[in-house]
């Protein structure tokens, strides 16, 4: 008897196993169910577009300081070294600190000689906008009407500042929010990484997991490279600077440096600062600042970024290029800073799964 059910529950077993390897009939009623299913889907992924490119960017930078994490890990006093948490400690101390110490001693000039300037805007602005018509193709300035513009903007920059609190309360809830998801990714990504890896089979799960670590070496050379092109322009702007005599210019090559990591953008923010610093003393000075500037972007552009960056992240410069106009098309800043690591990404899984390779007879 017992041999008898065991051959009866072995066939049941058996039946089950064939059923289930049989392909499935697509039917009129499964494709509609799809479809409005991934209409759905895709409705609630462009509502939450926000949210989720906020995830993308918080698990991606994770990723990329995965690198920096390692190597605080391996710090040993004595027989101790520190874990996980205590590692992101750390480095949330050296950064904490690091702005602290900017805050208080580079912060205080600008904001007293930003007092100063207000207060003698009346007076100054006629004579800044005087020089403004020596320069070239400015003689049809209307200087009385830029001076009573930009009494209206100082009289109007409070209640400027007060309208826009709301604005700039949610930009920074939103990096408080990165911050906060990007530490969480760094202590519990693996958990989610194997888990996502979970829902594919075998093999392909194995060759994606090999993929997707090729791509994370090469996304952490990337921060090593970047930092490399953000050190030799801060230290750059700031000799130039200091021989110039421009205001403040340690603090600016600090700046100068720092918002390099924001591709094309954070160029432009920091050097439109460099020259109003500069512009408070004389317009040679501008000149020369901007000249300064071109033949360190003609030097960087042709040189360095592609000798740093392809040797670290092995892209085209085309390639770099195009992953910086749609990043920041698609979420502005954030999405510039992250243009080139996703373009990576992009690039080891096109490698690995769509490039078609001659076999060698």
């Amino acid at each position: 008897m017992p041999d008898k059910i065991s051959r009866y529950d072995l066939q049941t077993t058996n039946l089950e196993h064939a059923e289930m390897r049989k392909p499935r009939t697509r039917t009129l009623r499964s494709d509609i169910v799809f479809t409005f299913a991934l209409g759905i889907g895709l409705t609630v992924a462009w509502q939450l577009r926000h949210e989720i490119a906020l995830l993308y960017i918080s698990a991606l930078f994770a990723v990329v300081l995965m690198p920096v994490l390692r190597g605080v890990q391996k710090i040993k006093i004595g027989k101790w070294s520190p874990g996980r948490g205590s590692a992101i400690t750390i480095i949330l101390l050296v950064v904490g600190g690091s702005i602290t110490l900017f805050v208080l001693f580079a912060l205080p000039p600008v904001a007293r000689d930003a007092r100063e300037f207000v207060k003698e805007l009346p007076e100054r602005g006629p004579e800044m906008l005087s020089r403004l018509k020596h320069l070239p193709f400015a003689s049809r300035l209307d200087v009385a009407a830029l001076n009573a513009r930009l009494q209206d903007y100082a009289s109007n920059f409070v209640t400027y500042l007060f309208t826009s609190v709301s604005t700039w309360a949610s930009g920074i809830f939103k990096i408080a929010a990165g911050i906060i998801l990007t530490i969480y990714f760094m202590l519990e990504g693996e958990k989610a990484y194997h888990w996502i890896l979970s829902f594919f089979a075998q093999p392909g799960r194995d060759r994606l997991n090999q993929t997707l670590l090729k791509a994370d070496v090469r996304m952490g050379r990337w921060l090593l490279g970047q930092a490399t092109l953000m050190l030799i322009l801060g230290v750059y702007s700031t000799v130039v600077f200091t021989l110039l005599h421009v205001r403040y210019s340690y603090a600016l090559g600090v700046v100068m440096g720092v918002t390099n990591i924001i591709p094309v953008i954070g160029a432009m923010v920091s050097l439109a600062l460099v020259i109003i610093a500069a512009a408070m003393d004389s317009w040679m000075r501008v000149l020369y600042v901007l000249i300064a500037y071109g033949i360190y972007a003609q030097v960087e552009n042709s040189y360095l970024t592609p000798k740093i960056m392809q040797s670290s992240v092995d892209l085209p410069g085309l390639a770099i290029i195009v992953s910086l106009l749609i990043g920041s098309a698609i979420d502005g800043v954030m999405g510039a800073m992250v243009a080139v690591p996703t373009a990576v990404l992009v690039a080891v899984i096109l490698d690995e799964y769509a490039v078609k390779r001659d076999v060698e007879e």
